[in-house]
């Protein structure tokens, strides 16, 4: 009886994080896309670099925040457990999104003011989002080692669907809502600026009343971890990238993150230049990069684990991102002879091409993502899993901020937009002098 009722509360939890993801990534992937596009109609009338400068803001300290809060949200989780964490954090999705939807309902007139509201509700998104470190912590919890990369796999399948379904909807908004000639430049009708944000917090609500009724902790009643109690703890954070089994994943996490980044945060501005493709278009192809992430985590990726070992999983996935961003770069340079041959967009049949090419990176990603979650929480003690999770997390907030960067300062370097390819192709071959550190390195926790 014991056993039974231990399945059902390890399968609830698992649902329920199945369920934060994704509504966290689905809020994102419903904000994200329109983020620059109210922010340049509430700044019509500012010069071009403040409205640069105002969206560099918005996107980069959402990431800086879930950097920051991450090993936060898993240390504390680690203490008082898992599930008054999750509730926090889904209570902050339901506020900072409705915050962005009053920002976005506001008179076009407002300005910075309602540029400043929107930018507390990503500083506040971003900070309730941090807690992705808690949830991957419910997996380690309720799992075996033998199935912890399938449980971190189901994570990768909530980020796909959620990452698919959100520029879906942002399209449906668009399509339902088109601009009117108040103000072209927000592409989308200031009366109906704010239904993505309700959406998204709506969403949230809904998400929350599940995981109050049906949440159950997981953390272990024995698995209270030593050490100092305190706020941020740089210091604990450093003392985990030192541990020689631990902190060549997190690089290799970082790494892989950073390229992959460097593709996604120009993909837009790439199909925009070469295929001529609108925002609505481009909603479309962020939403075929979910369905990419969602077949190859869901239908492939949980397939194989617990029966292939998830470094060859890993190298598995590296090896296609590498095929795939290196393709890109090749792809790139000949569409833009080709494009300068026929003074026109690219030949129709190089989207082919560029959709195959992307869909084998983003494929590849979808294999590095839930491998090395797996191996870190494998090599963690369970009185640290949020902890040595959220430093993980933490990693990729960084090479979020770090990827856009890099990939919009590199854009227009050449005029075929390749050096974010480029630039990824070196990234992800760094990686690949990491592999025998790893394999080498057999340590299992924090001191």
């Amino acid at each position: 009886m014991d056993t039974e009722k231990k399945a059902r509360s390890t399968k609830s939890a698992m649902s329920i994080v199945f369920l934060v993801v994704f509504i966290d990534l689905l809020g994102f992937g419903i904000v994200l896309p329109l983020v620059p596009l109210v922010t340049d109609g509430y700044l019509a009338s500012r010069p071009q670099i403040e409205k640069d400068i105002s969206i560099a803001l918005l996107f980069s300290l959402f990431s800086l925040m879930q950097f920051l809060f991450s090993p936060f949200w898993g240390r504390l989780s680690d203490r008082i457990g898992r599930r008054p964490i999750l509730l926090v954090s889904l209570t902050g999705s339901v506020v900072f999104y409705a915050l962005f939807a009053v920002a976005c309902y506001m008179p076009l007139d407002a300005g910075y003011w309602a540029v400043g509201l929107m930018l507390l509700s990503r500083i506040g998104a971003g900070i309730a989002g941090a807690s992705v470190s808690t949830a991957s912590a419910v997996i380690a919890d309720s799992t075996s080692k033998e199935n912890r990369a399938k449980g971190m796999g189901l994570i990768g399948v909530a980020f796909g669907i959620g990452f698919t379904f959100g520029p879906l909807i942002a399209f449906a908004v668009l399509t339902l809502f088109p601009s009117t000639a108040v103000n072209e430049a927000i592409g989308l009708d200031p009366a109906y600026a704010w239904v993505p944000g309700a959406t998204a917090s709506v969403l949230s609500l809904m998400a929350l009343v599940v995981a109050v009724l049906k949440l159950p902790e997981t953390r272990k009643p024995d698995s209270t971890p030593h050490g100092p109690r305190s706020f941020m703890g740089f210091g604990r954070s450093l003392q985990v990238l030192k541990i020689p089994a631990v902190g060549p994943l997190i690089l290799v996490y970082f790494l892989a993150i950073f390229a992959f980044a460097n593709y996604e945060a120009t993909l837009s501005r790439f199909t925009k230049d070469v295929f001529d493709f609108d925002v609505k278009q481009n909603f479309l192809v962020f939403a075929g990069v979910g369905v990419v992430l969602m077949i190859a985590q869901g239908g492939f990726y949980r397939r194989f684990a617990g029966k292939v070992p998830e470094l060859r999983l890993m190298l598995i996935g590296l090896a296609c991102m590498l095929a795939g961003m290196a393709s890109l770069l090749v792809f790139a340079f000949l569409a833009f002879q080709l494009k300068e041959v026929n003074t026109g967009a690219a030949p129709e049949g190089f989207r082919w091409l560029f959709y195959l090419s992307s869909a084998v990176a983003v494929f590849g990603f979808a294999f590095v993502n839930p491998s090395v979650s797996a191996m870190i929480s494998k090599r963690a003690s369970a009185n640290q899993q949020g902890e040595v999770l959220g430093v993980n997390q933490s990693s990729t907030a960084i090479a979020r901020i770090l990827g856009p960067a890099v990939g919009s300062l590199v854009y227009g370097v050449h005029a075929s937009h390749a050096m974010p390819f480029a630039a990824a192709v070196c990234l992800l071959l760094l990686v690949l002098f990491l592999v025998p550190v790893i394999r080498r390195d057999n340590a299992v926790s924090v001191p």
